[in-house]
């Protein structure tokens, strides 16, 4: 039995999917028995959210009982704040189960999680100095970013003792980690998240079509770069998804579009299309019409979720030589974070080429095929029982 354990965020994001297609890969592949226990932020007062992150967590006991009443030798835990905290890491082992701390972000250093602030790379805070979180206001409430920088100071050694082994999507995200001061264990297991479909349909792609952008519409993420490109060389942008930047992004989409016409002594301004939050078949749909994907972000992205689901499915794929980006992405692919004149370029570069769609969708069947992933994790499993 494998015990997963996540703290859902407030607002949900790619590490709930990954959580969700481990459980699958466990349970289908690994023919192991999983169980899940979540607990919701965002059905949780602030109040309450605040007493648990200051005390490492709460109802240990309620994860130490699931641990003996499914006689779960694992535990595979994922994000714990606020919830959790170490106190239900340390509840675990003292019931018997071997522990599987599972970093998606930064968060054991960054209150956010991304290293990004004020709308730059912040790398601020360090080891157990949490205090710029705190000076810069990063949580965007005052007693939330003081609640955060104490937590973190507090408990983030405590955090890492519980952990049996220690899990980053990226090699990249490890080596940050260590450069904010993380005290992880020598050995750090790369593991990077499955993806239950890949494409093996060689489709052309449609020169007529759009490009696409899928994601959370927060400042990290970079919309606002893709807008500019798209209007500065006359291309129809898909924005899928939603956030706090919606109302902020329509805005910017409207005034580079009335200056693309100006320049052009067009009548019609260049489109770009806000979607929402979409369904997952919606989603297959919106891919299957665009000619390129954008991941434009301006953060330096553990994974790059986005990206490996767009060339899974075939798209050419045009990203941010930031973060773990180019472990996913060919180098043709990549130009600098936050330059709309480079973004515009390769945007004309690879618009339509079906060639890199189909490099790009082995690239990522390398590294995130669900047999791939399955093998890995089973024999990390292994290992920890066998110890």
């Amino acid at each position: 039995m494998i015990l997963f354990l996540h703290n859902r965020y407030r607002t949900t994001g790619g590490e709930e999917r990954v959580v969700e297609d481990l459980l699958w890969l466990v349970s289908e592949l690994l023919d192991e028995p999983a169980e899940l226990i979540s607990r919701d932020s965002l059905a949780t007062g602030r109040a309450r959210a605040a007493v648990s992150l200051l005390a490492g967590g709460s109802a240990a006991h309620e994860v130490a009982e699931a641990v003996r009443s499914t006689g779960a030798r694992i535990l595979h835990a994922h994000n714990l704040h606020p919830l959790f905290g170490w106190r239900s890491l340390a509840a675990a082992k003292a019931a018997g189960a071997k522990v599987v701390l599972h970093l998606h972000q930064y968060r054991l250093v960054c209150a956010v999680g991304v290293c990004f602030t004020a709308g730059q790379e912040c790398l601020r805070c360090h080891r157990r100095n949490t205090l710029p979180g705190v000076l810069h206001n990063c949580r965007g409430s005052r007693g939330e970013a003081l609640t955060y920088a104490a937590a973190l100071a507090l408990w983030q050694r405590r955090m890492l003792a519980q952990a049996d082994a220690v899990v980053v999507p990226s090699r990249f995200a490890a080596a940050r980690l260590r450069e904010l001061g993380a005290p992880l264990p020598q050995d750090v297991h790369v593991i990077p998240p499955p993806l239950r479909t890949l494409s093996d349909v060689d489709a052309p792609l449609p020169r007529d079509g759009y490009a696409l952008i899928v994601g959370r519409l927060a400042a990290e993420k970079g919309v606002e770069v893709a807008i500019d490109a798209c209007a500065a060389v006359g291309r129809e942008l898909v924005v899928a998804g939603d956030g706090p930047l919606m109302e902020d992004l329509r805005g910017r989409a409207s005034r580079a579009g009335v200056g693309y016409a100006q320049r052009h002594e067009r009548a019609s301004h260049v489109q770009v299309r806000f979607t929402g939050t979409v369904s997952s078949e919606e989603l297959a749909r919106l891919r299957a019409g665009a000619a390129l994907a954008l991941v434009p972000s301006r953060s330096a992205e553990t994974f790059g979720i986005a990206a490996a689901e767009a060339m899974a499915a075939g798209l050419p794929v045009l990203a941010s030589d930031v973060g773990a980006l180019p472990e996913l992405v060919e180098a043709d692919g990549l130009v600098p974070p936050g330059d709309p004149q480079a973004l515009a370029a390769g945007i004309e570069r690879r618009w339509g080429d079906r060639e890199a769609g189909a490099r790009g969708r082995g690239r990522v069947a390398e590294v995130c095929a669900p047999q791939a992933v399955a093998a890995s994790l089973g024999e990390l499993y292994q290992r920890l029982r066998a110890a």
